[in-house]
């Protein structure tokens, strides 16, 4: 029941049915919800910005697959500083510790404020999560990618991981979620990076983009 439940609230029956329709449009090699693609970090420049007055709804990863016509993918913002690529740039490069990063005061007063984020409650959760993400770099940097996160959390394909929408020239845009994983991917530079695909435009799929998304990193 509670996995009925899951899989009701993160939208997957209304996903399997835009998954065929996907099929119908565009055949055999259509996008499909919560797909498995290949970025590289350095080429996301922008965010998506919702803009739902003006053609750019705000799209969320339950709209994983969809193929949207029109200019909403033209709606961005630059990418710029951030308080978790910042924390992590400070940590990883400049060798500060976690627990005096922006970041990880932030996270305490949220803890403070919300009682939990990230499926953190308490600062030693918060110290192990760290611990975490130092493993998860150390791996990175050592094979040249991350791990897709469904291969990890046994999720439906990429359902949780790095969300990107894809524009009408192929261009990634971020959009929520994975922000960590994503960081540390930015940090080494890495050329294939494990998302989740968001929303991608009718332009992209109809030049064939998704047969360079879904390829792979040669490994180590």
């Amino acid at each position: 029941m509670n996995n009925l439940k899951k899989a009701i609230s993160a939208g997957v029956p209304v996903k399997m049915v835009r998954d065929v329709v996907n099929r119908l449009r565009f055949g055999a090699d259509a996008p499909q919800s919560d797909e498995l693609i290949w970025v590289r970090a350095r080429d996301v420049a922008n965010w998506y910005k919702p803009d739902p007055d003006n053609g750019a709804p705000r799209y969320r990863r339950r709209h994983s697959g969809i193929v949207a016509a029109g200019d909403w993918d033209l709606s961005r913002k630059p990418f710029g500083s951030q308080i978790k690529l910042d924390s992590i740039r400070d940590h990883f490069e400049r060798g500060v510790p976690w627990q005096q990063t922006n970041l990880f005061d932030w996270m305490l007063k949220q803890i403070s404020e919300k009682g939990r984020i990230d499926g953190c409650h308490t600062r030693e959760d918060l110290i192990e999560r760290y611990e975490r993400l130092d493993r998860i770099y150390d791996e990175a940097q050592r094979t040249g990618t991350l791990r897709p996160h469904g291969s990890v959390n046994e999720t439906r394909g990429e359902q949780g991981g790095i969300l990107v929408h894809i524009a009408r020239d192929g261009t990634p845009l971020r959009d929520g979620g994975g922000m960590h994983r994503f960081a540390i991917a930015y940090v080494l530079d890495l050329q294939k990076v494990p998302a989740q695909l968001g929303v991608i435009h009718s332009e992209a799929v109809q030049a064939g983009v998704m047969a360079e998304l879904r390829k792979g990193p040669v490994r180590r």
